[in-house]
């Protein structure tokens, strides 16, 4: 007989520092897709919902897909929002049922205005609705805060297993091959989440060399191989820009039924976890130190771009996409052939449309969101030499084939420095951010970025060097004491312990 599977997506990685809210606006800005377009705008795409479209052929699913919401991180979800997202979900529930099984692509780090756990609180709706006997399948974020309410309402739990996050389409069909097993009655799967007083650990889930992460997945593949009745792990770095109770790193077992061994296998990830808690794979230097480093390179003929990475004004993470402090000392520097992508600006993206390309003018650049924070504008003269509407898909290897729009979008070029200038917030995480608007990033001597370590994925192919700089001050810096905590739980590495 058919399996009828309800499938949606509901993302958010919310950053409780930021200002910025993430309402309707936020989403559609981003991607918001109902009914026949999720399918129509996601399949052939190395992402979840791409995944899900695929497995639903190959296991003679009939499928149905009301909606996929995705917003770049920033503040808490709004209490409309998480409402009307859930209430898309639930009346799809209600009207289109029943179903034999149920699939939610998630991020595992949202925060709303009225419930500090937006998973949990859309799961319990979930299962309010269609009750507990229905098998759903939950895909999250390597970056995932999982909280007991998650885990309990959940059967089957799997997040990404790399960062930058190249395995979605992957993760994805694992959750898809056990949910159908589950609706067949082949196995009863059950989810243990297990966590230590940390709000960062595994080295952030880095997987691009050696390190905590790759060897905590080294130990939980080895347990779960010797142990009987498992059929997925998950190491989730957590995501600590973010104020609450349960924020920090779990590792997430699914297993069959509710075998104490299974919480045992969590229990010993993260004990090595926690040990390893010191232990980073890279390191996070000022913004005067790289350039330094930048000139000594250039000097000994360095050929391929080195990358200086923008850490504290992340988008990816939360950050504002308009902080100036990089880009000016690339400026001051007097840097020739270098790019910078991308600056979150849609008042100078629209002056430098309406002066026309070709046109040199003054510019009050970026800094606008929380100049006190970010530091504020740069005032710059230079040269219209690229607009563009913003659009492209992405090559890859990172959510291959997805659509990007990043609103009317220029390059403003000063001095040797080309400045890719966007009207809507987005990290740097596919070479298309430069390509569509006419640089060739492999051609540039210095390349700087808006992003932590996505950017890697598609960069450190191209790469010479690999800077990464954290001057703090933006909020996704990795200085945690200078952020106001209050209600994380206490007391916790590294705000109290060490």
């Amino acid at each position: 007989m058919t399996k009828r599977v309800f499938i949606a997506g509901f993302k958010h990685e919310t950053n409780t520092f930021s200002r910025l809210p993430t309402d309707m606006a936020a989403y559609k800005a981003r991607t918001y897709y109902r009914d026949d377009e999720v399918a129509t705008k996601m399949r052939g795409t190395a992402t979840e919902i791409g995944a899900a479209v695929d497995a639903a052929r190959k296991h003679g699913w009939s499928i149905r897909h009301p909606i996929y919401a995705n917003a770049t991180p920033s503040g808490k979800v709004t209490k409309d929002m998480h409402d009307h997202v859930t209430k898309v979900i639930v009346d799809s529930l209600n009207a289109d049922g029943p179903f034999d099984g149920i699939l939610l692509c998630l991020h595992g780090a949202m925060v709303c205005e009225h419930d500090e756990d937006g998973e949990g609180r859309l799961l319990q709706s979930v299962r309010d609705a269609v009750g507990r006997d229905i098998p759903v399948a939950v895909t999250l974020d390597l970056h995932a805060n999982v909280t007991d309410r998650m885990a309990d309402l959940a059967d089957i739990m799997i997040s990404y297993r790399t960062y930058p996050h190249v395995d979605q389409y992957e993760i994805a069909t694992q959750a898809c091959g056990l949910l159908d097993r589950a609706m067949k009655g082949e196995i009863h799967p059950k989810v243990h989440v297990r966590r230590r007083e940390m709000l960062d650990g595994a080295d952030h889930g880095r997987t691009t060399s050696p390190g905590p992460m790759t060897d905590a997945l080294d130990t939980l593949d080895r347990l779960l191989a010797e142990t009987p009745g498992t059929y997925a792990g998950s190491i989730n770095a957590g995501f600590p820009w973010v104020d609450i109770h349960d924020t920090g790193p779990t590792c997430v077992v699914t297993g069959e039924g509710d075998d104490p061994a299974h919480g045992r296998i969590a229990e010993r990830v993260m004990e090595q976890i926690w040990r390893d808690r010191d232990k980073l794979t890279i390191t996070l230097v000022s913004i005067k130190d790289a350039l330094v480093q930048v000139k000594s390179a250039l000097a000994r003929g360095v050929q391929a771009p080195i990358v200086l990475a923008d850490y504290a004004d992340n988008p990816g993470g939360g950050g504002y996409g308009d902080a100036t402090k990089l880009l000016g000392a690339m400026v001051e520097a007097d840097l020739s052939n270098a790019a910078f992508g991308t600056i979150y600006d849609p008042d100078a993206a629209l002056a430098c449309r309406n002066a026309g390309l070709g046109a040199t003018i003054r510019l009050e650049l970026g800094g606008k969101v929380d100049p006190a924070v970010q530091g504020g504008p740069l005032s710059l003269m230079g040269t219209v030499t690229a607009i563009t509407d913003g659009t492209f898909a992405m090559e890859g290897p990172m959510t291959r084939g997805a659509r990007v729009d990043m609103g009317p979008s220029a390059v403003f070029s000063v001095g040797g420095v080309d400045i890719v200038v966007a009207s809507r917030r987005y990290q740097n995480y596919d070479r298309m951010f430069f390509k569509s608007v006419g640089i060739d990033p492999e051609k540039k001597k210095v390349l700087g970025v808006k992003s932590a370590h996505h950017f890697r994925a598609a960069c450190a192919p191209i790469a010479s060097h690999i800077i990464v700089v954290d001057d703090g001050g933006g909020v996704t810096s990795r200085n945690y004491k200078d952020l106001p905590y209050r209600n994380v739980r206490r007391p916790v590495y590294p705000l109290d312990l060490d």
